[in-house]
């Protein structure tokens, strides 16, 4: 079977610089690791013809002979490809330390030092709240530092020695048949030292739980959602690394009486059978107090008034949303007998010209028969 085009293997122009080649090779090699594909038997196959392709077009004399000759300039009386397979480093400088480290946890000849967790923190606010903005305290778990020991684990007035497993690397070389990867050691998880006297407050692990409060600020116009970042305030870091950050995540609460929309806001407004006939004016509420509005005669079920910029600030844009009512004409209940004599009254007088008094019932009547006419 012919060979593919190392190339077309790393997916490059044949014009990539060297760290082109390398970022491709880094991709296909996290890709394909057979450690990472236990259940891919081609995993293997795809892994060392990417490795194959790497080591040649990152040597650059190999390069230039491929680039001129194609694969027959490694062959049987050819430039001499060697095994791509070989141990050590390429004549390009190739080290499967440099792309594997990524892989398999940092690099070699230091300890490891891990950023924080971040940490997530749902917070409800009122609706009144999100639209004007507030501060809000929170009290988060979290793990900090150990002040007896200030994050050495090692317990007072004694200090940590050098892993013996892996020489204060925090990283251990293992061979896997043809290639070699570093891993995280298990000695000392990263750290390179090792404590024999650990701190009695944090077990030596340098971190002990704490619950801390925080001052946190809401912006107006904030909405479900939404996160707000805080940036060092999560778990701290091991080794010296920096501490991860807080995310504040904002849920609202249901509310009574409106409901939201982006910047908008929605609500029903219950209006009376005799108010939607005759007209009238009712009183709604907003987020700033009252405001009025005329119903006009005849007003149907499901009609909406909107009212402009008496909704929510928006956070980004800074303009107002606005406020809809729903009217929903309400059928009266526990009539008395007086007042159903009138709405019998009522309807007679209203039958008699129906046409005139429901138009909107004459129309869907003359639907209904065309539709049993079909």
């Amino acid at each position: 079977m012919s060979k593919r085009d190392y190339y077309d293997i790393l997916g490059v122009n044949r014009d990539a610089s060297e760290d082109d080649l390398k970022k491709a090779y880094r991709k296909l090699a996290m890709k394909y690791h057979p450690d990472r594909n236990p259940d891919n038997p081609k995993a293997e196959e795809h892994f060392k013809e990417a490795k194959e392709a790497y080591e040649t077009l990152s040597d650059s004399q190999k390069r230039a002979a491929y680039d001129q000759y194609g694969h027959s300039a490694f062959e049987a009386g050819g430039m001499g490809g060697g095994n791509p397979f070989g141990a050590g480093a390429g004549a390009g400088g190739f080290d499967f330390g440099d792309i594997f480290g990524d892989i398999f946890g940092g690099g070699r000849g230091r300890s490891q030092a891990h950023r924080g967790a971040d940490l997530r923190y749902n917070l409800e606010v009122t609706l009144e709240e999100a639209a004007r903005g507030t501060q809000k305290q929170i009290r988060i778990p979290t793990m900090a530092e150990c002040d007896t020991c200030h994050g050495s684990g090692a317990k007072p007035g004694t200090s940590a020695s050098t892993c013996s497993t892996c020489g204060g690397h925090g990283q251990v070389r293992m061979q896997q048949g043809f290639f070699s990867i570093q891993q995280t050691c298990p000695r000392c998880h990263g750290s390179g030292k090792q404590i024999s006297s650990p701190c009695t407050t944090c077990h030596g692990s340098g971190r002990v739980k704490q619950h801390k409060t925080l001052e946190i600020k809401i912006p107006a116009g904030i909405d479900t959602g939404m996160r707000l970042r805080h940036s060092g305030h999560g778990e701290a870091g091991s080794n010296g690394a920096p501490s991860g950050d807080l995310y504040v995540e904002i849920h609202i609460k249901p509310h009574a009486v409106f409901q939201r929309d982006g910047d908008d806001l929605h609500c029903e407004m219950p209006i009376s059978f005799a108010t939607a006939a005759l007209g009238g004016e009712i009183e709604i509420p907003t987020l700033d107090g009252k405001a009025g509005i005329k119903i006009p005669p005849e007003t149907q079920s499901g009609k909406i008034f909107r009212l402009r910029g008496k909704g929510i600030k928006g956070m980004r844009t800074g303009t107002y949303g606005d406020l809809n009512c729903h009217v929903v004409v309400e059928t009266p209940s526990n009539l008395t007998e007086r007042q159903k004599e009138l709405l019998r009254e009522f309807e007679h007088i209203s039958q008699q010209d129906s046409e005139r008094h429901s138009p909107r019932h004459k129309s869907w009547m003359s639907k209904v028969k065309e539709f049993f006419s079909q």
